[in-house]
């Protein structure tokens, strides 16, 4: 059934190109765990061993917080069509924003998204799988557009304000670092 690997292999690489959603779980040494699922099209292998993110502007920004006190992230697919299959990924990782130089780097990896705010480069330490047998069936209809549209017509200046109140600190308080 499950297995530990060390690496993605390319089956796998091609699993992840096809999933719609991903999750996310970050944690401090102390407070609460994030988990958060993620979609439109912000995920990247970039080889067996390191894989990418693109983390648009959210109601919390936690795994930047996270990040900035304990490197620790786990990354989840369940494949919800086809042949059952849970593909974890565990790693850690760093943070890149629009001024770090390495965001001009990767950010051509990605679409041109508004509201784009951080990058997540996780190089992946275990490989694990499961059955995934008990994951229903759905079937997938299309990406919302809500959060796309919304950040569209903040525009960048207002997208900063809404970064200052609601993404600067995490919900235990801890700083996040997206306007240092």
């Amino acid at each position: 059934m499950g297995k530990q690997l060390e690496k993605l292999s390319p089956e796998l690489e091609k699993f992840i190109q096809k999933q719609n959603i991903f999750f996310v779980a970050t944690a401090m040494s102390d407070g609460r765990v994030n988990l958060s699922p993620k979609g439109m099209d912000t995920f990247r292998v970039l080889d067996s061993k390191r894989v990418m993110w693109l983390n648009l502007t959210g109601s919390g920004n936690e795994t930047a917080a996270h990040l900035k006190e304990s490197n620790r992230i786990t990354v989840m697919f369940c494949a919800f069509e086809g042949k059952p299959l849970i593909l974890r990924l565990y790693g850690t990782a760093k943070t890149y924003h629009p001024r770090d130089e390495e965001w001009g780097l990767y950010i051509h990896l990605f679409p041109d998204l508004a509201g784009s705010r951080q990058l997540i480069d996780i190089h992946v330490e275990l490989v694990q799988t499961s059955c995934g047998m008990a994951v229903p069936f759905m079937e997938y209809q299309g990406e919302r557009e809500e959060l796309k549209f919304w950040a569209e017509k903040k525009g960048e200046a207002r997208l900063k304000e809404y970064w200052k109140e609601k993404n600067t600190s995490s919900l235990d308080g801890q700083p996040t670092g997206i306007l240092e």
